[in-house]
């Protein structure tokens, strides 16, 4: 089986080449993020038609996610927690996460919160969110030990300086502070393991580059999409790769997909 998960930047304009890659692939179940629309403009139809079926968490023209899936959809959840944090005034339940099992596997496609900058009410959310998301995943193991889980998404963090092209470049700024890394650390000590870095070491392994810069081109990208496993996941894990030439204008974010036994 094989699962992928993909910042798609906006569903509807990339439709086409979302199919496209698919047609070209053998993917199984995917998450995507950032779909920016709502439920009833999700283009489920064109998916259902290649055999997928789709569950799709979206309230507006920002963030968004899904889980598309050929083995099955069961189980649909839009929040990890009851108290999963909110954002905004009032605050509000954001479409930053939905979960479904999928041929057996719990596939959870996260948009973790961007942070904006350093001291910005959005930075303290994006810890709470992290924190209720490590304290959510602990129960499901300490509940199961067995059980197989994929937090995959796009983390909004580079845990490591072999992340980014230039730790310089990015000094005080979110995605590499130490806070966010370690919220990040927690996650993976609470038995989620980053089962995609052994198979594409670093450095100059990225996921994400600003396609207003033309930093494709000139190799100036971000490691920041994830797939934690749990440790009975983790064990089925054969291979692990990035998709970087999907990573080209107009998106921004290239797929990340792990090969399970």
């Amino acid at each position: 089986m094989r699962i992928a998960t993909w910042n798609i930047n906006s569903v509807r304009s990339r439709i086409d080449r979302l199919t496209d890659w698919l047609k070209r692939t053998d993917i199984d179940v995917v998450a995507l993020q950032e779909t920016k629309c709502r439920d009833d403009q999700f283009p489920a139809l064109e998916l259902s038609a290649m055999g997928y079926e789709v569950a799709h968490f979206g309230l507006n023209q920002w963030n968004g996610v899904a889980v598309l899936s050929r083995v099955g959809l069961d189980d649909i959840a839009t929040s990890f927690a009851d108290d999963q944090p909110r954002f905004g005034e009032p605050e509000a339940l954001e479409a930053r996460s939905i979960g479904a099992t999928c041929g057996g596997v719990r596939v959870w496609s996260l948009y973790v919160p961007n942070g904006r900058e350093l001291g910005h009410p959005h930075y303290d959310y994006k810890l709470r969110w992290l924190e209720s998301l490590r304290a959510a995943a602990s129960g499901w193991l300490a509940a199961d030990p067995d059980a197989q889980v994929a937090l995959t998404g796009d983390w909004n963090i580079a845990p490591e300086d072999d992340d980014v092209w230039d730790m310089a470049f990015f000094a005080n700024s979110t995605h590499v502070s130490e806070p966010e890394r370690a919220a990040f650390r927690a996650v993976v000590d609470a038995g989620f393991a980053d089962v995609v870095r052994p198979h594409t070491p670093g450095p100059g392994v990225y996921t994400y580059w600003d396609y207003k810069q033309l930093s494709f081109p000139k190799k100036r990208g971000m490691r920041i999409d994830f797939v934690l496993a749990s440790p009975a996941l983790a064990q089925r894990v054969r291979s692990a790769w990035i998709e970087r030439e999907e990573g080209k204008s107009p998106s921004d974010h290239a797929p990340v997909i792990v090969e399970l036994a």
